[in-house]
C-alpha cells in the first residue's frame, strides 16, 4: 500500500530500523493498541482476557501490538520471562480467532533495546511507528493509536468508546479515564491512594489556576490519531516520563480531550521498570523514606493563577510581564529571570506576526514542564508542602465544592475516610 506523503516523510526521518512486526493477519487496521512489556507474562494474559470482553464489533479492524523488550544487560530471569511471553503470544495469535495480535521482539539476542536509551519510551515508539505501517489508509475512519500497559485491565466498552469518540467528535488526541484499585486495606492500597491524590490534586489545581495543560499524563491512557502523531514527530525515547513529554507535545498543537465514558484500570504495584512514576512512588511509600501525606501548598497555585492571567495579556513589552510578576511575588520574578524569560520573550516577539501567534508562542514557552518547575521552585522557596488532606480541603473550598467528609485538621484520617477523599477527587477530575 502506498503511504500518505506526510507519513512517508515521517518514517524516513524519525522511525528507527532494527525491529519487525510479526502479524498473524494480512488485514489493515483502523485502531491499533500498543503495549510495551518487560517481564509481564502473567499480566499480559490478564490484559488480553480483559480486552476480549469488549464488544467484538471493532475486532476485525483492531490490532493489539505487544513490544516485548529488554536490554542485553537485563537479568536472565527477565529474558526468560520475555521468551516465554513471546511463545505464549505467538501461540495466542495463531490459535484464537477474535483479537488480532502483532508482536515485536525487542528481547531476543541481537534484538534487544540499546543500553543507552532502552526503556518504555523507546519501546512505545517502536510499536507506534511500526503501527503506522499497517493502518488502512483507504478507510475514511480515524486511524487511532492507543497506548496502554501490560498491567492494565479495561472496561468492556473500552474499544467502542475510543472509536466512537474519535470518529464522532473528530478528536486528534485524548486521555481516557483511569482508576487504580483501592478495594484493599493493606499498605499497597494506602500507597496507591496517596499517589492518586497527587495526580488528581495537581490536575485540579492546574485547572483552578487556568493552565492550558489540564490533563492527566498516564501512559496507559493516551490516544491520538496518526495525523497528530506524525505532526508532533512521534513518541520520544525517554526511559521515564515519556507520557508527560509526549502529551505536552500534542497539547501545544492539538486539544487533549477527555474520554470519561470508559475506564482503564492501571496496576498499583511497586515496580523497578522505570526510575520514577507510579511504581517508584509506591515503592517509596512502602519504604517509609519520607512523609508521603503531603501535597503542594495551594498558595503556590494562587501565584500560578495570577501569573497565568498576566501571561494572557497581549502586551509585547517584556518589562510589563516582569514588572507584573514581581508584584505577584518576588520569587516568581526570580524564577522568570532564572528561566531567561527576557531573552526567550524577545525571540517570541521577533518571530510572531499577530496576536494568535503571540499567544501560542507564550503557551509553548510556559508549557507543562515549565509550569511544574515553577511549582517546585515555589515549594522550595516560598510555600512548602502541607498535609495532604488540609491541601485537598483548601482546594475544595477554592473550587466551591462542599462535602461531608469528617476529619480533624492536620491529621491523617483512617483508610475509609481516605477513600472518601479520593472518590471526591475522582468525581471532580473525571
Amino acid at each position: 500500500m502506498q503511504f500518505p506523503e506526510s507519513l512517508d516523510k515521517y518514517l524516513k526521518k524519525y522511525s528507527i530500523p532494527g525491529w519487525d512486526l510479526e502479524l498473524s493477519s494480512d488485514n489493515k487496521f483502523e485502531n491499533i493498541i500498543v503495549i510495551p512489556a518487560i517481564s509481564e507474562f502473567e499480566n499480559i494474559k490478564t490484559a488480553l482476557n480483559s480486552l476480549l470482553k469488549n464488544d467484538p464489533e471493532h475486532f476485525p479492524n483492531t490490532l493489539v501490538i505487544f513490544v516485548i523488550n529488554n536490554l542485553s544487560s537485563s537479568e536472565e530471569d527477565i529474558k526468560k520471562y520475555n521468551f516465554e511471553t513471546l511463545n505464549y503470544l505467538r501461540d495466542f495469535a495463531w490459535n484464537q480467532k477474535k483479537l488480532i495480535i502483532g508482536i515485536i521482539d525487542a528481547s531476543s539476542s541481537g534484538k534487544e533495546l540499546p543500553e543507552n536509551n532502552g526503556g518504555v519510551g523507546l519501546a512505545r515508539k517502536i510499536g507506534m511507528d511500526l503501527a503506522l505501517t499497517v493502518f488502512d489508509y483507504k478507510s475514511t475512519q480515524k486511524k487511532i493509536l492507543i497506548c496502554t500497559d501490560a498491567d492494565c485491565t479495561f472496561d468492556t466498552n473500552y474499544l467502542n468508546e475510543i472509536v466512537d469518540n474519535f470518529n464522532k467528535k473528530n478528536l486528534s488526541a485524548a486521555v481516557i479515564n483511569y482508576r487504580h484499585d483501592i478495594s484493599g486495606t493493606d499498605e499497597k492500597t494506602k500507597a496507591i491512594i496517596c499517589y492518586e491524590y497527587y495526580l488528581r490534586y495537581y490536575l485540579l489545581s492546574l485547572k483552578y489556576a487556568g493552565s492550558p495543560f489540564v490533563f492527566h499524563t498516564i501512559g496507559s491512557t493516551m490516544c491520538c490519531d496518526y495525523v497528530s502523531y506524525i505532526k508532533v514527530e512521534g513518541m520520544n525515547k525517554r526511559k521515564a516520563a515519556e507520557d508527560f513529554y509526549f502529551l505536552e507535545k500534542l497539547a501545544k498543537q492539538f486539544n487533549i480531550e477527555k474520554i470519561s465514558t470508559t475506564t482503564v484500570y492501571p496496576s498499583g504495584r511497586g515496580s523497578w521498570r522505570v526510575p520514577f512514576g507510579t511504581g517508584q512512588r509506591v515503592n517509596r511509600f512502602l519504604s517509609k523514606e519520607k512523609d508521603e501525606y503531603q501535597l503542594y501548598n495551594p498558595d503556590n497555585f494562587e501565584i500560578l493563577k495570577k501569573w497565568t492571567n498576566v501571561l494572557n495579556h497581549n502586551s509585547e513589552l517584556i518589562s510589563f510581564y516582569l514588572d507584573e510578576a514581581e508584584k505577584i511575588h518576588p520569587q516568581l520574578y526570580k524564577f522568570l529571570v532564572k528561566q531567561e524569560f527576557d531573552r526567550s520573550f524577545s525571540k517570541i516577539i521577533n518571530r510572531t506576526n499577530d496576536e494568535k501567534q503571540l499567544n501560542n508562542q507564550k503557551k509553548f514557552w510556559f508549557d507543562g514542564f515549565r509550569t511544574l518547575k515553577l511549582i517546585h521552585f515555589l515549594r522550595d522557596n516560598v510555600h512548602p508542602n502541607i498535609n495532604t488532606f488540609d491541601a485537598i480541603d483548601i482546594l475544595f473550598e477554592k473550587l466551591g465544592i462542599s462535602h461531608n467528609i469528617k476529619r480533624d485538621k492536620g491529621t491523617i484520617p483512617e483508610l475509609s475516610v481516605q477513600k472518601e477523599y479520593l472518590e471526591k477527587l475522582r468525581e471532580l477530575s473525571t
